[in-house]
């Protein structure tokens, strides 16, 4: 297993990934199965509507930190854990990261228990056109003319939303863009998947778990004060939350930054079959518009980037 340079001790130290293979191949298949899960990760959602979307969160934070942490412990990762927590530095990088990845998980809950599944399915849609201008603006990458005539087009896109909706959809622009920046701040980041997520969910493992009991001793919470199924989906939440997100993370470690766009598409399809066929969310003519410019401006740029590759 490959070691990753870090300011820690200045050379080299095992802040790394639970994978052992760095190759292309193995990028792909986290890839297709994190975006995957991504897509019918609503229904999820969907089972445990009556909850609310903070209190799911915080759930989420809780189960996903104590099964990650408490994995890695087992697999002999404990000294990587306390190599970045004594690291200020990649811890203060790491909080940035986890108020992005925090934004993106408790307005994609809202959205979709609020019937919004659509406008979210239309921010991983842009998700990859905005983690394109986040490659120019940060990391100093160039577009083709083609390249930028997508990017037109997904504004475009936004606009007619406004247009003809009368509402900007920012629910999709918040989600987008803070899935993006999450994207591009632990790629730049020395630190594994497993590790990183382990070490955002114990920064907002406390306020979750003192929120929980709170509702807990309230007679507020909906954990053990339910049906059995009911519980068994909130402990899910962070199962379903930390495998997705490590096979993204080291998909995202990878594979080039464009290549995971690609396969963000994944997640967006799925969504949106689920909202229009199976929870009937009203599909009008504005969002026949919104979307055919969105899918016309991903199949530009789709083919612009095989064809510069090929």
């Amino acid at each position: 297993m490959s070691e990753t340079s870090s300011p820690i001790s200045g050379g080299t130290t095992p802040i790394k990934d639970l994978h052992t293979s760095g190759s292309s191949s193995a990028g792909v298949l986290m890839a297709l199965a994190a975006f995957g899960a991504w897509g019918f990760m609503p229904v999820l959602f969907k089972a445990m509507q009556q909850v609310p979307p903070q209190e799911i969160l915080a759930h989420r934070v809780v189960w996903t930190m104590l099964g990650v942490g408490l994995a890695l412990v087992v697999v002999g990762q404990g000294r990587v854990l306390a190599a970045i927590v004594t690291n200020r530095r990649l811890m203060a990088r790491l909080a940035v990261s986890t108020v992005f990845i925090t934004t993106n998980w408790l307005l994609f809950i809202w959205a979709v228990n609020n019937n919004h599944m659509l406008q979210a399915s239309l921010g991983y849609y842009i998700n990859p056109i905005l983690n394109v201008l986040l490659g120019v603006v940060v990391l100093k990458e160039r577009l083709s003319v083609l390249q930028w005539l997508a990017v037109g087009l997904v504004a475009a896109a936004l606009l007619a939303f406004t247009s003809g909706l009368g509402v900007f959809p920012w629910i999709s622009v918040v989600l987008g863009m803070a899935f993006a920046l999450y994207g591009l701040a632990r790629k730049t980041m020395p630190v594994g998947a497993a590790p990183g997520l382990a070490i955002e969910t114990l920064i907002l493992f406390v306020p979750a778990a003192v929120y929980l009991i709170y509702l807990g001793a309230n007679g507020e919470g909906a954990f053990l004060s339910g049906p059995l199924t009911l519980d068994l989906l909130l402990i899910a939440a962070g199962v379903a939350t930390a495998i997705p997100l490590i096979l993204f993370a080291g998909a995202a470690r990878r594979l080039k930054y464009a290549t995971v766009g690609f396969f963000q598409y994944i997640t967006p399809t799925l969504q949106f079959l689920l909202a229009v066929y199976v929870y009937g969310e009203a599909f009008t003519d504005a969002h026949v518009v919104t979307f055919v410019l969105i899918w016309i401006g991903i199949g530009i740029y789709t083919l612009d980037t095989m064809r510069r590759r090929g």
